[in-house]
């Protein structure tokens, strides 16, 4: 009787124990189970680091665990990139991105060495940000109309200013020397903030740029905002034209910012990251902010920002093959 005894209760922890082991979450260690690492592939300074910080604090509060940003620059984003693509795929080392990383990479290297989708797996999609168009607020223009007069008038003579060779930053500008048939000379940095730096400084008399950190150096009067690359004003800037209400039709270009895992990250903790992102999004404290720096808040979950990437990619391949921009 009481080796049957001992029998039934051994099945029934067996059937418990069997039973959990079904149950999402109990066989792999709960999530966050340390801090987590938010890699950004540029300098310290720039409109990435200006978002990262303004929700990694209340995304600490939603995953209970510290939230680090780690800065990983290089080759406009690649570095950083690698970085979380080689990192262990558990959900504690994530990049946030913008378009450049994400969807103009992939057409203007040659040899890159990720694949936006092979690589790593989409978590988030925080914002839409269209550029501002910026003068060095010494420059005797008060509107881009009267800029095109100016830089006419001075072909090879005005420079311009990007965050790196490629980038949004960067494509822009060429965009809009083909709209207008300007020729202005292209000077990339390693990053926004040493661009804006020679901006300030007369070294380069042009640049676009998202729009947090440009609103807030047009505000102190250390750049001039000319106009706005979105379809709307920027409640930024809302003194700033669009660059179609200043003449060029159709103009216009938005970029993003969004966050991803390394591939092969569960589903499960992609969801919950997924789901922590949209819970900061939505408190009122974090939309304001964000709108008062210029970023429109726009999320898409995981499955969604997936599908918008495969969308961008071929669009922003058309534009870096028009531009005739490449690199190795």
């Amino acid at each position: 009787m009481k080796f049957a005894s001992g029998v039934a209760t051994l099945g029934a922890t067996l059937a418990l124990i069997l039973g959990l082991w079904g149950v999402p979450g109990f066989a792999q260690a709960a999530f966050p189970a340390k801090s987590v690492r938010i890699v950004i592939g540029f300098p310290a300074g720039g409109p990435l680091d200006l978002h990262a910080r303004l929700l990694a604090d209340k995304l600490q509060a939603v995953l209970g665990q510290p939230v680090l940003i780690d800065y990983k620059s290089g080759a406009g984003g690649t570095v950083g990139a690698q970085e979380v693509m080689k990192a262990p795929a558990d959900g504690h080392t994530i990049m946030l991105a913008n378009t450049g990383v994400m969807v103009i990479n992939p057409a203007l290297y040659g040899k890159l060495p990720y694949g936006t989708l092979r690589d790593f797996v989409p978590i988030a999609r925080t914002a839409m940000q269209p550029l501002a168009l910026l003068v060095n607020p010494r420059l005797a223009v008060n509107s881009l109309k009267e800029f095109a007069d100016y830089a006419r008038t001075r072909p090879g003579q005005i420079n311009y200013g990007s965050a790196g060779n490629g980038g949004i930053s960067h494509l822009v500008p060429e965009m809009y020397k083909n709209a207008t048939g300007l020729f202005m000379v292209h000077i990339p940095y390693r990053g926004s903030a040493p661009a804006f730096t020679d901006l300030m400084a007369g070294q380069v008399q042009f640049m676009a740029e998202s729009i947090p950190q440009a609103a807030n150096y047009h505000k102190q009067g250390k750049v001039k905002a000319l106009a706005v690359t979105g379809r709307e004003r920027s409640t930024a800037l809302p003194d700033v034209p669009t660059v179609m209400e200043t003449g060029l039709k159709n103009f216009e270009v938005v970029g993003f910012y969004g966050f991803l895992a390394p591939a092969g990250t569960p589903k499960e903790v992609v969801n919950q990251l997924s789901e922590a992102f949209k819970t900061v999004l939505n408190q009122p404290e974090v939309r304001n902010r964000m709108v008062s720096q210029g970023a429109d808040p726009a999320f898409l979950g995981a499955d969604e920002f997936a599908k918008y990437l495969e969308l961008e990619l071929p669009r922003w391949a058309e534009v870096v093959q028009k531009s005739g921009a490449k690199l190795d």
